[in-house]
């Protein structure tokens, strides 16, 4: 499969304000196949937002091969820019236009755009053309950010914080627009901190961490990496230690509630239902809990990044 991105032995080094010279980026490989949903994640200052800028072309790197769409982000020509779409955190368009107007405005910087109505259909916005852009709801507007980057048919989208500040519901419907994106055969790299987000929508995630990639893969590949295990706790006053065989108790913790962290979770499980079955117990506080990404996104970030985001 042809690559959207790739990336090898990618650097950025810059002077702090204290004279210090910081490593922000420290020889990252990374590559995004075209149309693949790619999350990109990391805690800040880990690297994240130094790589996405040099992707877009918008920082300079100090060392490494960079590829996007087949072009040097540095050099690229003008045309270029035309095939990327990027989504910004936060975007400002005048808020006395409607909604046609700005689409209208930035559809003309564009040779081929796409047209208005099809993009506001699939943003959601079909039904909202005249409304002025100052009056939109924050999902609203940041739906027209959507569309704002969509409108140059791009091959490539950055999403940086696509949900950030949404209720429950609305982040529901980004991720049906986002989902649309996969559809259309977009090519979409994700940036968020909502690991549930990262799950639901990537074909695959890659974390950086200090400046380095920690772990790539899908979310389950990435807990086999960092070796987590399921979480067995229950409640003592309804079935007590003694109920494990003697070498499954390793680990076992006491509380309010006992727990233990484990791969053989049928064995813990048939152990305990068998000894509340046979002394006429219940066994209701029962839970088990598999790790999911957040567990696994804290274990391979745990201490401090090396990037001062946005740093020069």
């Amino acid at each position: 499969m042809a690559r959207a991105i790739d990336v090898a032995g990618l650097t950025k080094t810059y002077t702090n304000k204290a004279g210090e010279t910081v490593e922000a980026v420290r020889g990252i490989d990374l590559h995004v196949d075209e149309g693949e949903i790619l999350a990109f994640l990391g805690s800040n200052g880990a690297g994240k937002t130094t790589t996405i800028e040099i992707l877009e072309g918008f920082r300079d790197r100090t060392s490494g091969d960079v590829t996007v769409l087949g072009q040097d982000p540095a050099t690229a020509p003008l045309s270029w820019r035309e095939d990327i779409g990027v989504v910004l955190q936060e975007s400002q368009p005048s808020p006395e236009l409607t909604v046609g107007e700005v689409m209208t405005q930035y559809a003309s910087y564009y040779r081929a755009p796409r047209p208005i109505t099809e993009v506001l259909e699939v943003v959601g916005l079909a039904e909202h053309t005249d409304q002025r852009n100052k009056v939109l709801s924050g999902g609203q507007k940041r739906r027209l950010d959507l569309a704002l980057a969509l409108i140059g048919d791009p091959k490539l989208v950055f999403l940086d914080e696509p949900t950030t500040g949404f209720d429950p519901s609305a982040r529901r419907d980004a991720w049906g627009m986002v989902e649309r994106l996969r559809e259309l055969g977009t090519t979409v790299l994700l940036t968020t901190h909502y690991m549930d987000e990262a799950e639901h929508l990537s074909d695959r995630i890659v974390v950086i961490a200090d400046g380095q990639i920690a772990a790539e893969g899908t979310a389950a590949d990435l807990a086999t990496q960092v070796k987590l295990q399921t979480r067995i706790s229950w409640d003592p006053a309804e079935v007590p230690a003694e109920a494990l065989p003697e070498q499954l108790r390793a680990g076992l913790r006491s509380g309010e509630q006992l727990s233990l962290e484990t791969d053989d979770v049928t064995q813990v499980v048939h152990a305990l239902s068998t000894w509340a079955i046979d002394n006429g117990a219940s066994l209701d506080s029962l839970a088990v809990v598999r790790p999911n990404l957040e567990d696994t996104f804290l274990r391979l970030t745990d201490g401090p990044g090396s990037e001062t985001e946005g740093a020069s």
